[in-house]
């Protein structure tokens, strides 16, 4: 029933035109920050080759634009999330999926691996920028490796958190804005009392608080290391935003 689910809701996804709007957006952002920082790369190759271990294209080009795509899924998750809920509630066709024989778990897990599923075509597109010029060119795929596992998690927990949003609203923009403040508010103060509390000694809350700074988690992944501790911190965010929203249908079902 999960994937039934999955596959309606990346229908769902692919006949909005929002969603057609959010991936062309990205893909052209995306594509022309590439090739100005390729450009930028060639030009500057004579002085990389004068160097005795230069930084290759995978650090100068790849890097950076998967570091842009983690700050456009800030805004385009939400954007993608807000009418999975939020619409089916507004259009009175929640009453019904909440009568099916299905489960709650079931509903939210199918949701957001059809969200997951069209945020990997995405994931994928931009993969698929370097590895277009691997004829041509050394890549670093240990590192690039890195950095899609570092997207893909990021996405999950982005995904979750407009999941949530969307389930708290009947309005689909509200769920937007929701999401968004929400994402917002974890990259600014997460961070920020992060470091205060590294500051006092108290690292036990720090490290718990990092689980809310998933952009400070994409980091370590993004300059090619395996740290066990940013790989656990978005799955943790994403399952308790996960439960948070099954248990939110859960007790409008139970309100009826």
């Amino acid at each position: 029933m999960i994937f039934t689910i999955a596959g309606k809701e990346l229908r769902t996804l692919f006949a909005s035109p929002l969603a057609w709007l959010v991936l062309t957006v990205i893909q052209v952002v995306l594509g022309y920050g590439f090739l100005r920082r390729l450009d930028d790369f060639l030009q500057i190759q004579p002085q990389l080759a004068q160097m005795a271990s230069p930084p290759g294209l995978t650090e100068l080009v790849a890097a950076p634009t998967y570091a842009t795509a983690a700050a456009v899924l800030l805004f385009a998750v939400p954007l993608l999330a807000m009418r999975m809920i939020a619409e089916e509630r507004r259009n009175q066709t929640l009453t019904l999926l909440l009568s099916a024989p299905v489960s709650m778990t079931e509903i939210i897990l199918g949701k957001f691996a059809g969200l997951m599923a069209f945020l990997l075509i995405i994931i994928l597109l931009v993969l698929a920028m370097p590895l277009l010029l691997v004829t041509g060119t050394r890549l670093d795929f240990g590192l690039l490796g890195g950095l899609t596992l570092a997207l893909l998690l990021l996405a999950a927990g982005f995904a979750a958190v407009g999941l949530y949003a969307s389930s708290l609203t009947a309005q689909p923009v509200a769920a937007a804005l929701l999401g968004f403040g929400m994402l917002l508010a974890m990259l600014f103060m997460g961070e920020t009392a992060g470091d205060s509390l590294r500051a006092r000694g108290w690292h036990l809350p720090a490290a718990f608080i990092q689980v809310f700074s998933p952009l400070k988690n994409f980091e370590p992944l993004g300059r090619g290391m395996i740290d066990s501790y940013a790989i656990a911190c978005p799955l943790l965010l994403t399952a308790g935003f996960l439960v948070l929203a099954i248990r939110r249908l859960d007790g409008r079902r139970l309100r009826g």
